[in-house]
């Protein structure tokens, strides 16, 4: 009976765990959700009213101006911001903090309406979409341990972030076109690997004595979904510089 008993406890913690990461894996997509939504609705507000446009972008040579610039640039301090202060922050701060960039991403993402077509556009979007639900899959449900190929995937990472800056000096669409392959296999391998690590975190707040409702959970939900949210975007930018149709 007591061996019962044993066994009945142990088969309700695992179920009360699996119902946790379930419930943690869940609230990441959702929060995932709302910032490509916020992206989304910022870029068409930016493109269907000419005041703001006015004001990122010299409508003579659709170079960025100054405030384009720190709207093209703040979204990456913003997410230097939230990784260093994490622990600091408190949930609602978070949340305001990948609200604001949300926001900030779909006023710099804006003007891909203005060089490409919109066919093309919305072709590339599902094409990603199709892309990373793929690997999103795979990572949830493979028995490989994907951690190994982390610092592997970082180094690419980086390595596309140096390309990117140096060909800005160099201007070559060739060598622009030619990182784009590398940044869609390297942003595709981390969507998956990514959702493997989340999936991970999820099972061990069990162990760790958290609830999905506490504050340390929402906050990881916060920072899983910009992990998430950053893989989708770039996947859907480097597939927009190989097959989009500019106007």
């Amino acid at each position: 009976m007591d061996q019962q008993n044993y066994q009945y406890q142990n088969d309700s913690v695992f179920v009360q765990e699996k119902s946790v990461s379930k419930k943690f894996f869940a609230n990441v997509f959702l929060w995932m959700f709302v910032a490509l939504s916020v992206s989304t609705l910022a870029a068409i507000l930016v493109n269907n009213t000419p005041g703001i446009e006015l004001l990122l972008r010299n409508q003579a040579t659709y170079k960025p101006t100054i405030l384009g610039y720190i709207a093209t640039f703040a979204p990456l301090g913003l997410v230097l911001l939230m990784g260093a202060g994490f622990n600091k922050l408190s949930f609602s701060a978070l949340l305001s903090v990948f609200v604001l960039f949300s926001v900030l991403l779909g006023v710099s993402l804006s003007s891909i309406l203005i060089f490409y077509q919109l066919g093309s556009v919305v072709g590339c979007f599902v094409a990603a979409a199709g892309i990373f639900g793929i690997m999103a899959f795979l990572g949830y449900t493979t028995d490989v341990d994907l951690s190994k190929f982390g610092p592997i995937l970082m180094v690419g990472v980086i390595g596309l972030v140096i390309a990117s800056v140096v060909n800005m000096f160099i201007g070559s669409s060739q060598f622009d076109y030619i990182m784009s392959f590398f940044g869609v296999a390297i942003f595709t391998a981390l969507t998956a690997y990514d959702v493997q690590k989340i999936k991970r975190i999820g099972l061990g707040l069990e162990e760790n004595g958290e609830t999905i409702d506490s504050n340390d959970s929402k906050k990881l939900a916060i920072m899983a979904a910009l992990s998430l949210y950053l893989d989708f975007i770039n996947i859907f930018l480097f597939l927009l510089r190989i097959f989009g149709s500019r106007k």
